[in-house]
């Protein structure tokens, strides 16, 4: 009898219709000399600091280095305390029941770090011993998985993959628990989350929040010239550009009587826009974010269900490659497209017998391949998850398509001794990018196309005008944007042999990125504002208490997502990198207990509703301290945290200032002011209408 243990039911089941597991058991199937069973997720994690008889942040039990660590069953939050999670405590025990039943055990959780330590847990903690084999798939076809049933690895193969899991795992311990409590501890007052990983990606959004506000707008003015040749008009700006609007007229008067320009530089050279890669997960939520609006967060869940459903491969993946070998899979997959009506034209459109191998690459191609469609394909999926899936889809057509073929044309015109600049594309061959029809970037300013000019040539003037121009602040981060800052934070440091070291290593993973944008969200550290994400007052408190120490250095959590990299390799010792983060959490903890905080001042308010104590004021709460009274206002009303100018005006005045962009249940935008009875309730009012706002 063979154990075969994967990640989620839904997955457990796939595989025991393939291998004849078809006796519904509780919490397992079987039959076929199989017993299959299922994880459901993390079961297993490390063990809290009061597992270790620390309740409560004590200074004089910081640093805590647990050696060893210990493992626990999952937990949940029930009141103010953790308990076991009932539904966790009961799967283990069907797997524990599965293995002692078997001979040897078939790993089928995700083929990926967090998969390999979800199975390493749950075998350590049983303190099993029996064999193993590692199924390791991409996709959850009958094909993909009957391949991969017919390749078994040694489990022993995938050690470095699960020392990097526990070694990313306890790091995170480490790191987090002891720097969370040392800057609760040296706050004083209210609970603060820091992170290996979360802390620097915060540092990124209040950075450039702060860049961004500190800016000075400053105006400056340009001439455009307008002109026709040839039956086509075109315009040239100036290379010049006034600080004063006067000076801009008067040169503007000056060209306009002289009314025509001449031709100085004429350079024509031809561009190869080679065809994008395929996705990997974070190009996938880029994508999604900029032409979706969708978080990260969103389009995992979607590419999770669409691979659950057979529609893509893994979608976890770091690598935009496949390997040499399925290449002669993708005609087939190409073919299938044709079954899609929105792929349809796009498929029409591809070159057979000229497709281009670029996506090819063994070497770059990491634990899976770049995300692919499989031959099962979807008709009547929900608009999201069509959108999404069609995203995967044009891309591989766009991979395979060659390049696309550009004439660019940069002209310099003189009028008045003052130098015009004009660019021109023409498109040769359109390539790939005739898949979709986008032949220029979305963001970028189109470009016209020109008559042919030469050196010397004569234009006329056909209207002229100063435009009015401002430089522009850094803009905010959209999670596209900060997705790409996360991935590619070695570009950000400065010192050159750095970054040359860690080019192309980023801050956490395709498979965790989404998560650590999550979890700032809910440590109430950033929030959106329409596409932009901005930080709070408490995470700009949180950075401004941080910036300048080495959990918030982008560079330094790059390197260790290095030295994980090296760990799963086999190329580095794990308990080298675990000796070297119980250094850091020691020397980070000092740090942060030793600092002093400027605390958020406060204004004394009276309790609303019994006029007698003093209100208590919390990140999330304003209430009373007397448990008769229990008045509480929650800050967060219809997704907008209310200032403390706003509580305060509440409180003393009855009444906010209009708060704008709050959403109601059904996720419809409105503006309203929040009033307050006489008995303590809150109500909008808006329209001279009034409705219970709790």
């Amino acid at each position: 009898m063979k154990a075969v243990i994967a990640e989620k039911p839904s997955v457990a089941r796939e595989i025991a219709a393939l291998l004849g597991a078809t006796e519904k058991k509780d919490g397992y199937l079987t039959g076929n000399g199989y017993q299959v069973t299922w994880a459901l997720g993390h079961l297993v994690g490390l063990a809290m600091p009061e597992d270790y008889g620390l309740s409560g942040f004590q200074k004089e039990a910081l640093p805590i280095l647990p050696a060893p660590f210990l493992l626990t069953v999952r937990k949940v939050k029930k009141d103010k305390s953790y308990v076991a999670d009932g539904g966790a405590v009961k799967q283990l025990k069907v797997i524990e029941q599965v293995i002692g039943r078997s001979d040897s055990i078939i790993v089928a959780t995700d083929a990926g770090r967090e998969g390999e330590l979800i199975f390493r847990y749950i075998y350590q903690y049983l303190k099993c011993s029996k064999p193993f084999e590692r199924l390791w798939i991409s996709s959850l076809t009958e094909k993909a998985i009957s391949q991969g049933f017919d390749n078994l690895k040694p489990g022993s193969d995938f050690d470095g993959l699960y020392e990097a899991g526990q070694g990313r795992s306890r790091a995170d311990w480490l790191v987090g628990i002891n720097a969370s409590q040392a800057l609760s501890i040296a706050a004083g007052r209210g609970v603060y989350s820091l992170g290996r990983v979360q802390t620097p990606t915060l540092a990124l959004i209040c950075k450039r929040y702060l860049e961004n506000k500190s800016f000075t707008v400053q105006k400056y003015w340009q001439i455009q010239l307008e002109h026709r040749k040839e039956f086509m008009d075109f315009k040239s700006i100036s290379k010049a550009k006034w600080d004063e609007r006067k000076l801009a007229d008067d040169t503007l008067k000056s060209i306009q009587r002289k009314g025509e320009a001449t031709v100085t530089a004429a350079d024509t050279k031809n561009v190869s826009e080679q065809p994008p890669l395929l996705f990997d997960l974070t190009g996938l939520q880029k994508e999604a974010n900029k032409k979706l609006g969708l978080s990260a967060e969103q389009t995992l869940n979607i590419a999770q269900s669409l691979y659950e459903n057979k529609f893509i491969t893994y979608p976890r993946t770091g690598s935009k490659h496949i390997p040499e070998d399925m290449w002669t899979e993708i005609p087939g997959l190409i073919r299938a497209l044709d079954a899609k009506p929105s792929c349809k034209e796009g498929v029409a459109k591809v070159k057979w017998g000229r497709f281009t191998k670029r996506i090819v690459n063994d070497v770059k191609v990491t634990d899976h391949h770049g995300l692919l469609i499989t031959e099962k394909i979807p008709l009547g999926l929900a608009g999201k998850e069509d959108a999404i899936y069609d995203m995967i889809a044009l891309r591989l057509l766009e991979s395979v398509s060659h390049a696309c073929s550009k004439e660019i044309t940069d002209i310099t015109l003189q009028a008045l001794h003052y130098d015009f600049s004009l660019k021109g594309c023409k498109i040769l061959e359109p390539g790939w990018r005739v898949i979709r029809g986008n032949f220029s970037e979305e963001d970028s300013d189109p470009v016209q196309e020109l008559p042919e000019l030469r050196v010397g040539d004569e234009l006329k003037i056909k209207d002229a005008q100063v435009l009015e121009k401002k430089t522009k602040p850094p803009v905010l981060y959209t999670e596209a944007g900060l997705l790409s800052a996360m991935e590619t934070a070695g570009r950000e440091i400065e010192n050159d042999a750095e970054r040359k070291v860690l080019q192309g290593i980023g801050i956490g993973t395709p498979a965790t990125r989404a998560a650590i944008i999550e979890t700032l969200f809910k440590r109430d550290y950033i929030r959106r504002e329409k596409k932009s994400l901005l930080p709070t007052d408490k995470g700009l408190q949180v950075y401004h208490a941080v910036k300048d120490k080495g959990i918030a250095d982008v560079a330094m959590t790059a390197e260790w997502e290095m030295a994980l990299q090296k760990i799963e390799n086999n190329k580095a010792d794990a308990a080298t990198f675990l000796k070297e983060m119980e250094v850091y959490a020691t020397a980070i903890t000092k740090e942060l207990l030793d600092m002093a905080i400027a605390k958020e001042k406060h204004p004394k308010l009276t309790c609303p509703k019994c006029k007698t104590h003093a209100l208590l004021i919390r990140d999330k709460v304003v209430k009373c301290p007397d448990e008769t009274c229990n008045w509480i206002q929650f800050r967060t009303i219809c997704g907008i945290t209310l200032t403390m100018p706003e509580i305060e005006n509440l409180v003393k005045k009855g009444k906010t200032s209009l708060i704008k962009g709050m959403k109601s249940k059904s996720g419809k935008k409105f503006d309203a002011y929040i009033v307050m009875k006489g008995n303590g309730e809150t109500s909008f009012e808006f329209e001279n209408i009034l409705y219970k706002s709790k």
